[in-house]
């Protein structure tokens, strides 16, 4: 993967520099001395190779300088600008050399990408581990999704279910409702009727005479009262409190103690409040 980032920015750094070379050469040799021009765009490469090997060192450190990468950036403009300005110059093929002009600034981009890729760059086993993680991560959604959709359609049966049951048994109160309603008023019509007092009179003439004969409904449920609950015993007096808890403690020998007699006194029924319990034992005591 290293190979795919660097190869380009190493090609087109190289042609760059030939291309720049090759400019200074023609532009300048007319000029000056070939010599001179040699020198000059040796300066121009050399300056750019030497900014990117300590970028690359800087990078390879972990590191980054500013300034360097300003003047990398600088030497690469200087080169574009080169071959912009021999394309404007020449009469002939300018549209080549404005075509090939973008060279160095693009293979000043390259190492910056391949930069950005190595500070990035994962070994794999890494990867496979980011890879296993995310996947256990989908495998997981994918069972809760799963899950909460069976519930949600287990739900879903059981609320049918219940409505449907309640909906039979709301009909089925309703027919018996309607017909209890039907009953009742058909019972209500033959106790109103003018036949049936005159029926009830031949019956119960001969039994009850002078008597007008009457029917009533029934009444559903019960209509005898309730008994109510009878009165709670009467309070102990103090004197006898006191009495009753003599005997209770004296009723063995030794005399019980306290918590004995207590329990004696409630499992025979009566009932006092501790505080009067405690304070009869201590004037008998």
């Amino acid at each position: 993967m290293r190979a795919k980032t660097v190869l380009p920015a190493v090609a087109m750094t190289a042609v760059s520099m030939v291309l720049t070379l090759a400019v200074v050469m023609m532009w300048l040799g007319s000029a000056v001395p070939w010599l001179v021009a040699l020198v000059v765009g040796l300066g121009i490469d050399g300056g750019w190779l030497a900014t990117l090997a300590y970028e690359r060192r800087l990078a390879a450190q972990g590191d980054h300088n500013r300034v360097v990468t300003a003047i990398g950036w600088s030497f690469g403009l200087l080169a574009s600008g080169v071959l912009v300005s021999h394309a404007v110059t020449v009469e002939d093929s300018a549209g080549a050399w404005l075509a090939v002009a973008w060279l160095p600034i693009a293979a000043k981009a390259l190492w910056l990408v391949h930069g950005l890729w190595e500070r990035t760059a994962l070994t794999t086993h890494a990867l496979d581990a980011i890879q296993g993680i995310q996947q256990e991560a989908r495998d997981e959604a994918a069972v809760a999704r799963a899950r909460l959709r069976a519930e949600a359609a287990t739900e879903e049966t059981r609320l049918t279910a219940v409505t449907a049951a309640g909906a039979r048994v709301a009909r089925v109160q309703a027919k018996t409702a309607h017909t209890l309603s039907g009953a009742w008023a058909t019972l209500e019509a033959a106790r109103k009727g003018e036949g049936t007092g005159k029926a009830l009179t031949s019956v119960t003439a001969p039994v009850t005479p002078g008597v007008t004969a009457r029917w009533e409904l029934p009444v559903w449920g019960p209509s005898e009262q309730v008994p109510a609950l009878d009165a709670a015993a009467p309070t102990l007096t103090d004197a006898a409190l006191d009495q009753l808890v003599d005997a209770i403690r004296t009723s063995e020998d030794p005399a019980l103690s306290y918590r004995d007699m207590a329990t004696r006194f409630r499992a025979s029924g009566h009932s006092a409040s501790e505080v009067r319990l405690r304070a009869a034992w201590k004037r008998v005591a």
